[in-house]
């Protein structure tokens, strides 16, 4: 079996929304992830339905005309903001090679469309990345990680309008020019398709203020895709040599029976939730199943003379996408259904779950990993993976996740049968490498990270952070490149 390669990017990933905290700091304005309220007193029925997949104008309005944050966690985060520092010190304990995060619009532009960029949020950003470089690990910037300002979505209407797309090229310019080669890895949106199936998150928009809901969704899409074309375009030509990608979230889908029906319904599953996505970005153009996806989901979009062009003519460098777990697909609709990240699917009787009920497929990433690769023949980045827990820390300072290196082990392993496959695989960032808040269900008791921060849902917390006993096994697993799990 072939190992991996000595170049292979051991790190871990946060988000900006989750992590920084500060909303109302270093002059950041309000970002749409900024209004998503969390209530400490519902139970896990009530936290589930809360994912926020159909904001309403009332949720939004009302927290729009609240100051406080003790329920709205993305204002607080864990306060990376202030700890980026510490933070930072500890992933250099244990050597990582890359650190992803996000850049928040509203931190560099408050409105998004302003006319100078906030140079307190750039100085922020710009010092958080040299942070890294001094101390040994690379940059993987996501542009967008689903927030955007709020004044876009109140007087432009957000990615329904093109007139987003041009300040979201004017926000890239601004931050390529600003980083420059601090920036290792650039990734114009996080889990682009995710605009399908958590659109208030994906692209920011309200249900009940739509007429044509799905049409309005896949209309943002194309400016979304049209954006990611132009920002691939803006970076490579200010900054000749980066490396430009694309993001899905990947919903790795079996039959579930052999029944043709079943067969046929898991490539349309396929295709319409993840290829679909990887298609335009990477092939450079709508694939040839789209005038039948859109005539069964009633959908029309409109195109403006040269977008076809953009999109063929600015491809992107390499694919990325997260990996949680895998469903199954089938034409009865009686079948139990398991959660998932962004969507659910149905049960599969050979996996196990998490406690929020993810189905844990290792194998199901090597899958991943040769489907995506034999396709487009594109390095690929691993740039989510882990499992949220629910984590004790001990009176010593102790947490004992040993569920968690059993997922990260067996999926290590996965990664490691998909290079000796021949796939080229670039890197892996482990999902919340430091505790955050959980995006769908604005937990702070969901925790994905090998760093434990001291915080409960409601911000309240000594913020102290203690290594997990994972923290030490991720350690071992990268001074080994791998081979000591």
């Amino acid at each position: 079996m072939k190992k991996f390669p000595e170049s292979f990017l051991w790190g871990g990933a946060i988000a900006a929304s989750q992590a920084d905290g500060a909303w109302q700091e270093g002059g950041k304005g309000v970002d749409t992830q900024d209004l998503r309220y969390f209530d400490t007193k519902w139970d896990k029925t009530r936290r589930t339905e809360n994912r926020n997949i159909n904001m309403t104008s009332e949720i939004f309005t009302k927290a729009l005309a609240e100051k406080e944050d003790e329920h709205y966690p993305f204002r607080f985060g864990i306060d990376f903001y202030h700890t980026y520092k510490e933070d930072l010190a500890l992933m250099e304990e244990m050597n990582m090679k890359i650190f992803r995060t996000s850049i928040n619009w509203a931190r560099i532009f408050p409105n998004g469309d302003d006319a100078e960029p906030n140079e307190e949020g750039l100085r922020f950003y710009k010092d958080l990345f040299m942070e890294c470089h001094n101390r040994g690990m690379k940059v993987f910037a996501t542009i967008l990680h689903y927030n955007i300002p709020v004044h876009l979505v109140n007087e432009y209407g957000g990615w329904k309008n093109r007139k987003t797309i041009e300040f979201y090229v004017n926000y890239v310019e601004t931050i390529a020019k600003g980083f420059g080669n601090l920036v290792d890895y650039w990734l114009p949106f996080n889990e682009i398709n995710c605009s399908r199936f958590n659109p208030y998150n994906g692209c920011c928009i309200i249900k009940d203020q739509e007429k044509d809901y799905i049409s309005t969704i896949f209309q943002c899409a194309h400016h979304q895709f049209v954006a990611n074309a132009l920002a691939i375009r803006k970076i490579h030509e200010l900054l000749p040599g980066s490396k430009v990608g694309g993001m899905i979230a990947r919903f790795t889908t079996y039959p579930l029976t052999c029944k043709p029906e079943d067969v046929m319904e898991t490539i349309l599953e396929e295709n319409y939730k993840n290829y679909f996505y990887t298609d335009i970005m990477a092939r450079g153009k709508y694939p040839s199943y789209t005038d039948r996806m859109f005539d069964s989901l009633k959908v029309a979009i409109q195109k403006v003379e040269g977008d076809d062009e953009l999109l063929k003519a600015n491809t992107v460098d390499f694919l990325a996408f997260s990996y949680y777990m895998s469903m199954t697909t089938t034409t009865d609709v009686q079948q139990e259904k398991a959660s998932g990240n962004l969507v659910s699917g149905n049960k599969n009787p050979y996996l196990e779950a998490s406690e929020w009920g993810w189905q844990i497929d290792p194998i199901g990433l090597r899958i991943s990993l040769n489907q995506m690769y034999d396709r487009y023949q594109l390095p690929l980045f691993i740039a989510e993976n882990g499992i949220g827990a629910r984590d004790v820390l001990e009176e010593d300072g102790s947490i004992h996740d040993d569920y968690r290196i059993a997922y990260m082990r067996e999926h290590v392993k996965q990664m490691k049968e998909a290079v000796s496959d021949g796939v080229d695989l670039l890197g892996y960032t482990a999902w919340g490498i430091v505790d955050i808040i959980s995006c769908g269900t604005i937990e702070m008791s969901k925790r994905y990270g090998v760093i434990y921060v001291d915080q409960d849902e409601t911000g309240h917390g000594s913020k102290k952070r203690y290594k997990k006993d994972s923290f030490s096994w991720y350690k071992k697993c990268i001074d080994s490149n791998g081979e000591d799990l």
